[in-house]
């Protein structure tokens, strides 16, 4: 019988000490690295919302957000970034500024920039679930569409008509063109017309640039690590070497309940494009969040009740124990870039309306400060993930532990190598149903480098190790 004590912290699980089970061995060396802990908590839209009332900068600077992927940008009225935004009468004449009005983008991309955020920027148009949809259709004309998507490029990178000199390399076509007729009312021809001719024409003037696409919604059935790709997929892959398009990265989106399966996922994808003639293009997860159950009904319910629940879920701790997950699992797929659907004030945000934070933010916060040096881990943390690193200055070791699942219990991390010697500051934050990522009271790194915590399910828990002072 099992009677070594554990201590509960507040938030975490109690601990019934004469049943309890083995703990779960974790073990790391600060001193052995393994490389760089990639930042791939990126997200989509912008800081700036409701005309400008709401301005979630101070927040997005806080989790250190890498990338903003500008896509269903102020939805679902959106007057920022779409094509019809900028380049408002498609008849126009593309290489006069006059064709263009600027001004609410310049002010929305300069925010996010200040953030320190870099910028995929999506050249098309927001999604239109209503009955009447205006914008995605394909282009009367494809040459002036790809004209003026070059317009814009040039307005954002080499400061034509009064514009900026912007660091903004990635320029995705479209999105979600096999999500008809929500995203594109055309055909596939069409689409793949349009991304060759569009495409062509940016990197003709662009070389430098990165064009990729096209934000796609269905990757196809995935078993165990092997994916069935639908003929859509097939088709982009083929169009794109038969017509020698440009695919710099290849975008791509997964909503689901577990988070292993967009681990399984992007290694599938990056085995598809490899397989495709595609090796030198990066992939991208540019789309994802947790589903709860797997099924998009709670967010089509007639019943309030019903779309309450699952938003409650999406934006609770079983969301960000979720969302901690996959960006934790991240670190070992073949992903060179991820973006959390979305960070603006909307129901599957990372804010309220009223710019209040929800559950995945904090998540997300406690992996954007796994910084500087990877640590493997050696074991593995039923029904969840972890993660380490030790900071570039080399003066804090930072773990963060997921469990999405399973029944929690105690978790018992070895810890080796500090770069300091004597005392060391243990710091412990928990999130969960009741905690934003909170200090507690908590165990202290004992001076055989073991620290103990139970940890139980559906919580993210952030250890931060330092020199006591």
């Amino acid at each position: 019988m099992h009677r070594r004590r554990f201590l509960a912290l507040p938030g975490l699980a109690p601990v019934a000490y004469a049943t309890r089970a083995e703990p779960v061995a974790l073990a790391l060396d600060a001193g052995k690295p393994a490389g760089k802990f990639r930042p791939l908590h990126g997200v989509n839209g912008g800081p700036l919302n409701q005309g400008g009332t709401l301005d979630l900068s101070a927040r997005w600077k806080e989790a250190a957000f890498p990338l903003a992927r500008l896509h269903d940008c102020h939805w679902p009225n959106p007057d920022v970034v779409d094509l019809h935004a900028v380049f408002p009468d498609p008849a126009a004449d593309p290489d006069k500024p006059a064709s263009y009005d600027f001004a609410r983008t310049d002010e929305y991309v300069t925010s996010v920039l200040d953030t320190g955020a870099g910028i995929v920027f999506r050249l098309g148009e927001s999604i239109e679930h209503g009955k009447v949809r205006k914008y995605v259709y394909p282009p009367r004309d494809f040459g002036r569409w790809a004209a003026a998507c070059v317009g814009v490029v040039r307005h954002y990178t080499d400061g034509w008509a009064a514009g900026f000199r912007h660091p903004i390399r990635y320029w995705e076509i479209w999105n979600e063109p096999d999500n008809r007729p929500a995203m594109w009312s055309g055909t596939d021809a069409d689409y793949l017309r349009l991304y060759a001719v569009t495409a062509k024409a940016i990197k003709a003037r662009f070389p430098k640039l990165l064009v990729g696409g096209p934000g796609l919604g269905n990757s196809g059935t995935l078993t165990g690590d092997r994916l069935a790709p639908p003929p859509f997929l097939r088709a982009f892959l083929a169009h794109c070497r038969k017509e020698a398009a440009p695919l710099d990265f290849f975008s791509w989106h997964c909503y689901a309940a577990d988070p292993t399966e967009l681990l399984r996922r992007a290694r599938a994808v990056r085995a598809l494009l490899d397989a495709a003639g595609h090796k030198a293009a990066e992939s991208h997860l540019n789309e994802w969040n947790y589903l709860p159950g797997g099924d998009w009904g709670g967010l089509l319910a007639a019943d309030p009740a019903v779309r309450q629940a699952w938003y409650g879920r999406l934006g609770g701790a079983e969301g960000a124990a979720f969302t901690a997950g996959v960006l934790l699992l991240l670190q070992d797929a073949p992903a060179d870039a991820a973006n959390y659907f979305s960070a603006e004030p909307q129901g599957m945000g990372l804010f309220n309306c009223y710019g209040v934070p929800r559950k995945p933010f904090h998540a997300m916060k406690a992996v954007g400060q796994l910084t500087g040096d990877r640590l493997p881990v050696r074991g593995e943390l039923p029904g969840g993930a972890v993660a380490a690193a030790v900071s570039a200055t080399r003066d804090a070791l930072v773990l963060v532990m997921s469990r999405w699942a399973g029944a929690g219990g105690p978790v018992r991390v070895t810890v080796a190598g500090l770069p300091w010697a004597g005392a060391t500051k243990t710091t412990v934050a928990v999130l969960d149903e009741t905690r934003d990522l909170e200090h507690v009271r908590g165990p202290e790194l004992d001076k055989n480098g073991v620290l103990e915590l139970d940890v139980k399910p559906q919580a993210v828990v952030r250890v931060r190790l330092e020199k006591a002072t």
